[in-house]
Parts: C-alpha cells; sequence; structure tokens
C-alpha cells in the first residue's frame, strides 16, 4: 500500500528495482537491457499483451456429431462418449447461445456449469478422449496432475497456473481462453484419507483451492514475484502510458476431472448391499465394478474423502468401462490407433515400411490384456516384442517388415533367420499383409461411409475409397488426413468447373464418374490441373458455346464416356435437343458451323 508522502515510482526506478533483486537474487547473471521504444501509431492497436482477437471463439457441433467423431477414435465406451459429448456441446452451444443473443436472454444468476467427473481405470481412454473432443472443437487444453497440487501445497497457485497456461495455448487471446478446457487426472489422489485421524488438511485445501476456478472468478495473469511478469508489465506501461489490470475470467472454462477411484467400488457395493434384502444382496454381490460405478452418488464420493462442495461442481458424471481382450483387438484394428501408427512411425525414421498380420495382433491383444493396464499395456508389449529389431533392422538393408506370430513368439530366432540369409519368405508375407492391411481398410472405409462423408465433405465412391486405402497403407497417417488428401485433388478437379463457367460464360458439371477418372491420370502423375483445363476447353468449347446460342441451355453434365468421346457427347446432346427424322440434316441446318476436330489421338484421354 502507497504512504501518503510516497510518490508513485516512474518506469526508470521501477526497472532500477528490478535490476537491483535480480542481481541480488541471481548476480550478474541475468541482466535488464532496455530497448530503444519509437513512439506506437494509435491506429494500430494495443500490444501483444493485451490484444484480443473478435470472434474467436466459434461452436456449432451438434451431440451426434461429435460422438460419431469419437468413435472413429475410441473403441467402447459408449455411455461415457455419450455423456461427454451431450455435455460439452450443450455447454460450448449455450455460451455462444448467451453471447451472441439480445437482451432478452439475459445471464442466469447462479448458472451451473457442466463440469464432468470421469470414473475409470487406466489405461481406457480418458485423457485421449478428452483430447480429442479439444482439438475437435478448436478451443485450448491445458491437462494438469492432481499430485502435482498435493505437493506444493494448498494455496492454490498451481490451480491458477492452469488457467494462466490457457492464455499461453491460445497464442494470449483471453476471449479465446476463457472458452478452454482443463483437465486434471488423478483427482482421486487429493481425496482426504479415511484412516487419518484429524483433518487431512493438504488434500483438502487444494480441493477447496478448486472452489472458485471450477465455479467464476478472475484470475490475474500476473504472477505475484515473478519476475517476468514484472518486466512485462514494466513494458506494459513504458509503451501505453497506463497500468492495465489483465485477467481471465473462468465462468465459461469447463473443468474436467478424472481418476481411477480404486476402492470407491467398495463403498457403493457396501452401500447398495446394506439397502438390499434377500436375494437382491447377492445380486448386488455379482455385479462388474463397472456396473457397481455406474450407480455412484454424492455420498459415495463424500465417503471416498471429498469435500461436498467440490462434489457438487462436478455435477456431471461419466463412469468408463474396463477394456476386454477383444476390445484390445478392436484397438489394434482401428486404423487410426495411435499405438500402431507410433511404431510405424518409429520404423518409418529410417526409411522402414511396417506391417502387422491380423494373427499378429490377435496374439498382441493377448499378451496386452495380462498386463492388466488396459490400452497402456498395448504398448508395453509392443515396445518389448519390437526392441531387437528396431535396435538391428536401421543397420541392414531390410526397408520391409512384416510382423507376425513368429515375430512375436521367437523374436531373436526370426530376426538371425533375416539378417543371416536370403529370406524370400519375407518379402511374401509382407506383400500378403499389405494385401489384408489394404482390404480391411476398404472395409472400414465403407462402413464408415457416411460419417466420413459429412465430415470431410467428400462423397466416397468405391474408386476414392480405394484410393484413401492405398495412401493411407502407403503413407503414416491417420484416415482422416488420407480423406483429405484425395479431396485435396477433388476440390482442384471442382474448381476446373468454377474456371471453365468464368472462362466461357458454360456450366459444366464433372459426374462422379468423370471426377475419379481425372483423379487416376493425376494419382498417377500422368496429367496436371492445367492440361485438364486445357483439355476440356479444346474438347467442348466451342460444341457447347453452339449449342447453348441455338437452344438457350447453359448447363452440361459431362460423365467419363463423355471425356473419352466428346464429339459422340456433343452430337447426342445436338440429337436429344432436336428430335427429327433426318438427323443428319438437322445438324447441318441448325449446326452448320460445327465440325468436329480431327483428334489424331485419343479423344477421351487428357493430355
Amino acid at each position: 500500500m502507497k504512504l501518503n508522502n510516497e510518490k508513485t515510482p516512474n518506469p526508470k526506478e521501477i526497472e532500477k528495482e528490478i535490476s537491483e533483486f535480480l542481481t541480488q537474487k541471481y548476480g550478474d547473471q541475468v541482466k535488464i537491457i532496455s530497448p530503444i521504444v519509437m513512439p506506437q501509431d494509435k491506429r494500430m492497436g494495443t500490444d501483444e499483451f493485451s490484444k484480443k482477437k473478435e470472434n474467436s471463439f466459434n461452436f456449432d457441433l451438434k451431440p451426434e456429431e461429435l460422438i460419431a467423431y469419437l468413435d472413429q477414435y475410441i473403441i467402447k465406451q459408449d455411455m461415457a462418449k455419450q455423456v461427454l459429448a451431450t455435455k460439452i456441446c450443450t455447454h460450448f452451444n449455450r455460451v455462444i447461445f448467451q453471447e451472441s443473443s439480445d437482451s432478452n436472454h439475459l445471464d442466469i444468476s447462479g448458472g451451473i456449469k457442466n463440469n464432468v467427473l470421469m470414473i475409470g481405470p487406466t489405461g481406457v481412454g480418458k485423457t485421449y478422449l478428452i483430447k480429442l473432443i479439444a482439438n475437435k472443437i478448436g478451443v485450448p487444453f491445458v491437462k494438469g496432475d492432481a499430485t502435482k497440487f498435493s505437493e506444493t501445497g494448498y494455496v492454490g497457485g498451481d490451480v491458477e497456473d492452469l488457467v494462466r497456461d490457457l492464455v499461453r495455448e491460445s497464442d494470449n487471446d483471453i476471449k479465446l481462453a476463457e472458452h478452454g478446457i482443463i483437465y486434471i487426472d488423478e483427482i482421486d489422489k487429493i481425496a482426504s484419507s479415511s484412516n487419518l485421524i484429524g483433518a487431512d488438511v493438504s488434500r483438502t485445501g487444494v480441493q477447496r483451492a478448486l472452489l472458485k476456478p471450477m465455479e467464476e472468478t478472475d484470475v490475474e495473469l500476473k504472477v505475484p514475484h515473478d519476475p517476468i511478469s514484472m518486466i512485462q508489465e514494466v513494458e506494459q506501461f513504458r509503451k501505453t502510458g497506463k497500468r492495465e489490470k489483465r485477467s481471465i475470467n473462468t465462468k465459461n472454462i469447463l473443468f474436467i476431472m478424472s481418476g481411477a477411484f480404486g476402492d470407491l467400488a467398495d463403498i457403493i457395493k457396501k452401500r447398495t448391499t446394506d439397502q438390499g434384502i434377500g436375494f437382491s444382496t447377492r445380486t448386488n454381490a455379482s455385479q462388474s465394478k463397472t456396473n457397481i460405478l455406474k450407480k455412484v452418488k454424492t455420498e459415495d464420493l463424500l465417503a471416498y474423502g471429498f469435500e461436498s462442495e467440490f462434489v457438487g461442481r462436478l455435477p456431471v458424471k461419466a463412469v468408463f468401462e474396463r477394456l476386454s481382450q477383444k476390445d484390445l483387438l478392436k484397438i489394434l484394428q482401428n486404423p487410426n490407433n495411435p499405438v500402431l501408427l507410433n511404431k510405424k512411425l518409429d520404423f518409418a525414421t529410417y526409411g522402414i515400411q511396417i506391417k502387422f498380420s491380423d494373427n499378429a495382433l490377435n496374439l498382441l491383444a493377448h499378451k496386452a490384456y495380462k498386463e492388466n493396464t488396459g490400452a497402456r499395456g498395448l504398448v508395453s508389449v509392443i515396445e518389448q516384442v519390437l526392441i531387437p529389431f528396431e535396435t538391428k533392422l536401421p543397420s541392414t538393408n531390410i526397408k520391409r517388415f512384416p510382423v507376425t506370430v513368429s515375430v512375436i513368439e521367437n523374436p531373436e530366432r526370426t530376426l538371425n533367420a533375416w539378417l543371416n540369409e536370403t529370406d524370400d519368405l519375407r518379402l511374401k508375407d509382407f506383400e500378403t499383409i499389405a494385401f489384408d492391411n489394404k482390404k480391411t481398410t476398404k472395409s472400414y472405409l465403407t462402413d464408415n461411409r457416411t460419417n466420413l462423408t459429412n465430415q470431410y465433405g467428400l462423397p466416397l465412391s468405391p474408386y476414392r475409397i480405394d484410393k484413401i486405402a492405398e495412401y493411407y497403407c502407403n503413407n503414416v497417417t491417420e484416415i482422416g488426413h488420407a480423406v483429405k488428401k484425395i479431396k485435396s485433388f477433388y476440390e482442384k478437379i471442382k474448381k476446373i468447373e468454377i474456371e471453365f463457367y468464368n472462362k466461357h460464360d458454360i456450366n459444366i458439371v464433372l459426374e462422379d464418374d468423370a471426377i475419379d477418372f481425372i483423379l487416376e491420370k493425376m494419382a498417377t502423375g500422368e496429367i496436371l490441373v492445367k492440361s485438364i483445363y486445357e483439355k476440356l476447353t479444346a474438347d467442348f468449347e466451342y460444341g457447347l458455346k453452339l449449342i447453348r446460342e441455338k437452344t438457350e441451355r447453359n448447363r452440361f453434365f459431362l460423365s467419363k464416356k463423355a471425356l473419352m468421346n466428346p464429339d459422340d457427347f456433343i452430337k447426342q446432346i445436338i440429337k436429344t435437343e432436336f428430335k427429327k427424322s433426318d438427323m443428319d440434316a438437322s445438324l447441318d441446318l441448325e449446326f452448320p458451323d460445327y465440325k468436329p476436330e480431327d483428334k489424331t489421338d485419343n479423344p477421351g484421354k487428357p493430355s
């Protein structure tokens, strides 16, 4: 607090005090260098420390759309996906609704946020699911670990640091950061110990520190006693002449907590058993742990060691199911699974293609299930099996690596066989697996055709499905990126229609088989977009203009057959437009100027 006779220090004095502080703390290792500051043009607006982007947050997803997106990546967990997708979509759509509405839709006093508590064993996809959602909806995402808060006390500084991290994740866009997601894992670790005599101050303190941010509070972006924050404030004052207080409001920030809650099922089981009588008692005792957790109530979480105020700020609960061996296999078979994609990337670093047979995936899922760590077991098992190959193969000429059952069961013997002799069987296995992988990928694309078409805006014809599968199998990528790659060709072809109309005032529409025909030429490198346009102009401009002049028709659908035989296509249009008995005479009478060009090459093959 400033004394009455104490004057406000100027920027030079502030800089001197900070410099002395840094010298005392760090010696000569840290110094302040004052830049030459030129006057700022007011029209340029505020600087990078205070700028805000207008309308930087947009959201229009519906729950079913988000569920369809998650289904491409997450195996099982249908109920958890439904709960999370629905409540997250509702949360952000409500924020948009309130921010864009007129005075008839005022903020509700005491509004309740859809903060989420996720309960489930390790390795079932909790963190992965939240990352997918944050990536899909385009909001900044920050992850924290509840155990870190316990280590550093209960003053809440770490909690506020997570809020500040949202600003950094959003490139200093405070408005966007105020619509972010904060995900705190291992939240069960801050429950107070039931066997502790007296209050477990450190853990209950962390819970209380989370209360205000989870509801609504303003968090200052300047961190007290932080030299960097002080320097930034000096620079801000130097440029604007004002001491601006910068803060972020947590009203619309969504908090999602997760934990394994190891003993929670026993608490719920005891409650439900005590409440039951007769046969219902035995029924409860035989239920699976997941089914028991689905019955969680606030009183169970209180008995676990949480404060009632803390539980009250987590109104939405999502229970994740334990993964079976069959589920682990489905994860490996999913073309978007990061487990195999990361391993493919590891080997691709050395120019080695690696492909997994179906039997090998079955065996890996079996071994991973025994680990009892969910999907994390897949990573450890694959690493354990493939480490000898990852060590040796980069130093050899082997560039095609088929993962078969023998590779998993006898890695050393298989590797030695490959290194000591020419193994034609290895190459044969690779080609067989490559064929099977493409077939499986095509089946996946066919089964998910509707969702993928809606998501990426690319109609998936059989030919495009084949090309997407081919691109996916030959590159380390997700299905979505493969679809986007083929779509980029598709969009270039569709732009030809616009260019043709702008240039010739003729509306041509390339049908699907025509687009696929051109796609094939582009994929093989036989043709460029410019050449396609030039070929269409040479083949169709003159004839279509004559038809337009005589009939006023200005929209023409071009099929593959039309591209192959443009002259026959134009003649057929003329016959359709003028149904006369003497067709040749009508051609001469109505279109005396139209003479098909004499083509020495294939008229349908773009050059």
